[in-house]
């Protein structure tokens, strides 16, 4: 039987991130590099939010893996934080418990709702 996993996606503007989420050592990798060498440096910390508010103990049994695709660097950071954040939500629900589940669903929007869910936004044609 495989390792229990789940695969969820992020959205910002064009861009679009699939986290694929599996039982492991706390390994999170961004189109096969570490998270650790996210471009540009000023949003690296973007990319971290979701680890830093739930703590490195709640990534330390998942490996996570990230492609992301479209879109710039800015929204490719947005949706690379979302589907980091979703992933380990959908994998503590098919995986945990409900209440833990909950908890880390309450702790990622008091800080920040794009965490989760999609900002329906999208570029409009333009008109001539």
């Amino acid at each position: 039987m495989s390792k229990p996993s789940v695969q969820t996606f992020g959205r910002k503007r064009n861009a679009v991130a699939v986290a694929y989420c599996k039982q492991g050592s706390g390994l999170v990798k961004i189109n096969g590099s570490p998270i650790e060498l996210v471009e540009p440096e000023p949003l690296r910390i973007k990319t971290f939010e979701p680890i830093l508010l739930l703590g490195q103990e709640r990534f330390s049994g998942v490996d996570i893996r990230i492609r992301v695709k479209g879109g710039g660097y800015t929204a490719q950071i947005y949706a690379i934080r979302q589907a980091l954040a979703k992933a380990l939500v959908a994998y503590t629900q098919k995986y945990q418990d409900e209440a833990t589940k909950n908890e880390i669903k309450t702790i990622l929007l008091s800080y920040d709702r794009t965490l989760l869910v999609s900002d329906p936004r999208r570029c409009e044609p333009k008109k001539f």
